[in-house]
């Protein structure tokens, strides 16, 4: 049987998922859930994902759920080059430490950026506080600096010479506030120039391809009044 695949594009982890398939020659079937229509939410979403969120994978009868689990199953599975998820301890544990910090760092700051200065106002017709962007803003910065700092350093790319799992998760993140018209790399050329290297390393037409989606959001339609309400939990965590 094809592998399946639930993905939006809209969404940062599904964008990775799927750069890394096509990038590797993984044959799947992609299955496109809409968020912003609430497709996760549906019951038939709910018997592949209880936990309601894309990406997923089904492989067969087994069902996978969370988008670094999906990437590094991927990597196993199919035997993808070894830099992608390194076999050696220490580069491997470089990976695994720049994922186990992004999660609640770099992706937070990205995904509130992202929401404040566009999506609440443009999908929901609702007006950010310009005191809440300024510390969102803020924030981000310094989550940049960090990245800078701490796993990029003066290396090619995050975790070493070679491209990892680790650079596609980070740049799916920061192109999410790039979609909002921050300015994440503008004044950093060292950040700038790991971009050029990632897109260059993937190959630029998948690039833009996978990134074609949130690149548009700003011209997509207000959300469905209807939705609101559901969305409604989920959302208040990224206006503080």
């Amino acid at each position: 049987m094809v592998l399946e695949l639930y993905l939006d594009l809209l969404s940062q982890p599904c964008r990775a998922v799927y750069i890394f398939a096509k990038k590797n020659g993984i044959p799947f079937q992609l299955r496109t859930v809409e968020l912003l229509k609430g497709q996760h939410y549906t019951d038939s979403f709910a018997q592949v994902n209880p936990l309601k969120k894309v990406p997923a994978l089904k492989d067969g009868d087994f069902i996978l759920a969370e988008s670094v689990a999906i990437l590094l199953y991927l990597s196993r599975k199919y035997k993808a080059p070894d830099h992608w998820y390194p076999q050696d301890l220490q580069a491997r544990a470089r990976v695994d430490e720049y994922l186990s910090w992004q999660h609640t760092s770099l992706r937070s700051c990205c995904t509130r950026a992202m929401w404040q200065k566009m999506m609440f106002p443009v999908f929901l017709g609702h007006t950010v506080p310009p005191e809440t962007l300024t510390s969102t803003l803020a924030e981000l910065d310094r989550c940049l600096q960090l990245l800078e700092d701490k796993f990029l350093r003066d290396q090619p790319f995050l975790t070493g010479p070679h491209i990892s799992v680790a650079d596609l998760v980070a740049i799916t993140e920061l192109m999410h506030p790039v979609s909002a018209g921050c300015r994440v790399f503008e004044s950093r050329p060292k950040l700038a120039a790991w971009r050029q290297r990632v897109e260059a390393a993937v190959g630029e037409d998948l690039f833009q391809e996978a990134h074609a989606v949130v690149l548009k959001a700003k011209d997509m339609p207000p959300l469905d009044p209807t939705l609101k309400e559901t969305f409604k939990h989920s959302l208040k965590s990224l206006l503080q």
